[in-house]
């Protein structure tokens, strides 16, 4: 895909998992960015472990959704602390 059109999806997704869970997440738009990003390499690294894909395939947008979700979660458990 290219390293353009993978920032741009990064950044909806971040966009979409900050829209999606409640709370006060401030972060820039290069932090939104990299959470997109992590967010679908954490979809596609579990789900190979969990055996949801196959090796080599990525994960989907809603998985990097669910991805990003989780992450920032976790990033607010740790803020917390």
């Amino acid at each position: 895909m290219g390293i353009i059109g993978t920032i741009f999806i990064g950044l909806i997704v971040g966009l979409l998992a900050r829209f999606l869970k409640p709370g006060d997440d401030s972060m820039g738009w290069i932090m939104t960015i990299l959470l997109g990003i992590a967010g679908s390499l954490v979809a596609t690294y579990g789900g190979q472990a969990l055996g949801i894909y196959q090796a080599g395939q990525g994960a989907g947008f809603i998985g990097a959704l669910v991805g990003a979700v989780v992450l920032l979660v976790i990033y607010g458990l740790l803020k917390k602390k």
